[in-house]
């Protein structure tokens, strides 16, 4: 990855960590609606705690055991971005006031749960994540081969179910107020799918296998392809990958041949071999 290329991707990672950061301490916070995964986690263990601990805090020690796992078993580069915007969101918790800019519970359900989702949606594209429950659902998919999501709904679950005994049901179900919002607005930026099918037409096709082979450990499927206008031979490469390898792929196809067509496809569920780790 050339520097021009990581400045940006930082920039984003910083973008990203700050909104999340204002949507917790501006709209979530103030309104006692919780965001979902470790976030969420963080924030629910402050209210039980009195708020002698702040969010961010707790949300960066929750990161840590998290990104020593993501390091040995999901990737080295997409945990070490993942963990700056850990720690990025943690300090921003920390130095930015909890301010109520709104009085109504649902506005601030709605504007916390959009604001952060474009956050967390433009970290994921620019491949790198929140880190934690991300992580976490990845590496117990590669054991099991569940469904991410699962794991999704379980934490999320416990989230609702924990701040509605403890802080009123009217409380919980806002909390589902914002996490509708956030998932509707990820899927809009970036995709709630776990796999991907992307189906790549080109004219150089043994360049483009040698350059995602040296960057993504992933199986290609080649077809022979003619352009039904110019009547060019071309191929067609089929390659099955997680959304967190989106970012990578598109990278390299615009490096090793910007004139090539791709079309990227919702992969519902895999059969057969698929490499996990």
């Amino acid at each position: 990855m050339n520097i021009l290329l990581q400045v940006k991707k930082m920039v984003v990672v910083i973008i990203g960590a700050l909104l999340n950061a204002l949507a917790m301490n501006l709209f979530l916070i103030p309104a006692n609606v919780y965001s979902s995964g470790f976030t969420g986690t963080a924030q629910l263990l402050s209210s039980i705690f009195g708020g002698n601990v702040s969010t961010g805090i707790l949300l960066f020690l929750l990161n840590v055991p998290v990104t020593l796992l993501g390091w040995f078993k999901v990737g080295r580069t997409f945990t070490v971005y993942s963990f700056i915007s850990v720690a990025l969101m943690s300090l921003f918790l920390s130095i930015i006031p909890i301010y109520a800019l709104s009085e109504d519970i649902l506005l601030n359900a709605v504007f916390g749960g959009v604001i952060s989702a474009i956050g967390v949606g433009i970290t994921l594209k620019w491949g790198a994540s929140t880190g934690g429950m991300d992580i976490i659902a990845m590496v117990l998919s590669r054991i099991n081969g569940r469904p991410i999501g699962t794991y999704y709904f379980i934490l999320n679950g416990v989230i609702i179910i924990t701040a509605g005994f403890l802080f009123g049901w009217e409380k919980a179900l806002y909390t589902l107020v914002t996490l509708y919002a956030s998932t509707r607005v990820i899927d809009t930026i970036h995709t709630s799918h776990v796999k991907l099918t992307a189906m790549i037409v080109t004219k150089k096709g043994e360049e483009l296998k040698k350059a995602i082979h040296s960057k993504l450990l992933r199986g290609i499927t080649t077809i022979p392809a003619k352009g039904a206008f110019t009547n060019e031979a071309k191929e067609m490469m089929m390659i099955v990958i997680t959304r967190y390898e989106l970012f990578d792929l598109e990278r390299i196809i615009k490096e090793v041949d910007p004139q090539a067509f791709t079309n990227i496809v919702k992969t519902e569920w895999i059969f057969g071999l698929f490499r996990k780790e």
